[in-house]
């Protein structure tokens, strides 16, 4: 039982990785969730550490990750409701297109919400531009979280 558990784990932490990338799922806190079910089930001194460790390292990758973004697309001028309109229209893209419809309703609501702020295309595109990069390094930074936390989790789970 305890392979097919350690096998399940690693499977939700892999699907949470690929949700920190593609942000349909909370993919940090289905990695937290599946290293706090296997330290329940290997109830040990490691598993527990593993478990804080773990929780920790995900935290400090979620919070940077809105710090990277924050700063980032304030320094370029994005304003949070160009990010917030963008975000909401990345949702309805993903109904209307699916799949890849998140990320082009994201960009589209981005362009449209910083030329409406704006009113000039070029100076639009170039806001929108700075806006989607700091939402890449702030996904990198949860990434990387993520796959810190992942790799801590295997060794932790091959030394048990």
């Amino acid at each position: 039982m305890e392979l097919a558990l350690e096998i399940l784990v690693g499977v939700v932490i892999l699907v949470g990785l690929i949700g920190i990338v593609i942000t349909v799922l909370p993919g940090s806190l289905l990695i937290g969730a599946a290293v706090l079910v296997w330290a329940l089930y290997v109830q040990s001194t490691i598993g527990w550490w593993t478990f804080a460790v773990v929780a920790v390292v995900l935290t400090v990758g979620m919070i940077g990750s809105k710090v990277v973004m924050a700063r980032h697309t304030q320094r370029a001028g994005t304003t949070n409701g160009s990010l917030i309109f963008a975000g909401l229209l990345g949702i309805v893209g993903f109904f209307v297109i699916p799949l890849v419809g998140l990320p082009i309703g994201f960009v589209l609501g981005l362009w449209l919400a910083e030329y409406y702020r704006l009113r000039e295309p070029s100076a639009a595109w170039t806001s929108a531009k700075a806006g989607l990069a700091g939402t890449g390094w702030g996904l990198l930074a949860e990434l990387a979280a993520g796959l810190i936390a992942g790799t801590i989790w295997l060794a932790a789970a091959i030394y048990t």
